[in-house]
């Protein structure tokens, strides 16, 4: 299976500066759009909330969120080794006591998936920068790990239906396709057509900063 690394073709910045503690890495997408995203999170996660996060990356939206939500218990996950080292660095050094150790887990290998049950699973910019069968085999996960009741919250750019894509996501769906063609960004129909067949309704689609879109789903 590819790693997450592989699926994103990121190099994640080597930023040994400032308050980076060895071995971790700082993303600058991520200090952007941390806060939009806390706020939604902040109304749409069941309270005291067992989360699971898949494609945790460097680790900081884990680390911000389980200090926002000291009351979660926060289990970041990713493929990549580089993103566990990353995370790992970060939560020794200045992850509160309910950001749990990080995770292997690829989304497409059910025996990766930890025992459920889970409040809520969590997937930031993953499904538009993996292949399909990578957000087919997310929305099967939550799917089977979620409680009744729980929630999959996805947030990231997509296609919708007589709504006009913003010049900028159109490039951006354009370069991913360059970049691997099994890339771009999803229609959101697909999306939540996938996320009913297995029992998550969307109740949610908060507009974000920079044309993205936070969904929110709930299991049956």
């Amino acid at each position: 299976m590819l790693a997450l690394g592989a699926w994103f073709g990121k190099d994640y910045p080597c930023a040994m500066q400032g308050s980076v503690p060895s071995g971790a890495f700082r993303s600058p997408a991520s200090a952007r759009n941390r806060e939009p995203i806390l706020a939604v999170l902040a109304e749409v996660l069941p309270p005291a909330a067992r989360v699971l996060e898949i494609a945790a990356g460097a680790g900081e939206h884990a680390l911000w969120a389980a200090e926002r939500f000291p009351e979660t218990r926060w289990l970041p996950t990713d493929p990549d080794p580089s993103a566990l080292g990353s995370i790992a660095a970060w939560r020794a050094a200045a992850g509160p006591p309910n950001l749990l150790p990080p995770r292997r887990l690829d989304v497409r290998e059910a025996a990766d998936w930890p025992p459920p049950p889970f409040d809520a699973v969590v997937a930031i910019n993953m499904i538009h920068i993996s292949p399909w069968t990578a957000a087919q085999a997310l929305i099967a996960g939550a799917g089977r790990t979620l409680r009744s009741g729980g929630v999959l919250f996805l947030y990231g750019p997509y296609l919708e239906a007589n709504i006009a894509t913003a010049p900028s996501n159109l490039a951006f769906d354009e370069d991913l396709k360059r970049r691997n063609p099994d890339w771009g960004l999803r229609r959101l129909e697909e999306v939540t057509a996938l996320a009913a067949a297995r029992g998550l309704a969307l109740f949610r689609r908060i507009e974000m900063p920079a044309d993205n879109l936070s969904l929110a789903f709930r299991r049956a």
